[in-house]
């Protein structure tokens, strides 16, 4: 009978970027040719300035999808930089991305991708 362990992480972000609706099938190829493994979308709904962005008149849609990627410490800044840019982030109203610190993650991770870490 096999035992059961569990692998922890320690050394990883997580990525949450919050964009109009549409937009996470084209972030989410992007962060993953950038060595992300995978994405979680949620949807939601926007508050606060709903028909009008600031002075110039931006139509912003109040559904939102909201992307969650966890990476490793050194993958952050590529797959964070690629996310920004396949997601136009740079034109007013089209979303917010931020990273937070993971103190701990666990996941199932292969035997020979453990081994191959550790040695």
């Amino acid at each position: 009978m096999s035992t059961r362990e569990m692998v922890v992480l320690t050394d990883v972000k997580l990525i949450t970027c919050i964009v109009q609706r549409d937009a996470a099938e084209t972030i989410i190829a992007a962060a993953r040719a950038a060595g992300a493994q995978g994405a979680t979308v949620n949807y939601a709904r926007g508050m606060g300035v709903r028909e009008r962005l600031g002075v110039l008149g931006f139509a912003v849609n109040v559904e939102k999808e909201v992307i969650n990627v966890v990476v490793s410490s050194e993958q952050v800044e590529r797959v964070f930089e690629s996310m920004y840019l396949a997601g136009n982030l740079d034109i007013p109203g089209a979303g917010i991305m931020y990273v937070t610190p993971v103190e701990k993650a666990a996941t199932f991770i292969p035997r020979s991708v453990r081994d191959k870490l550790a040695g």
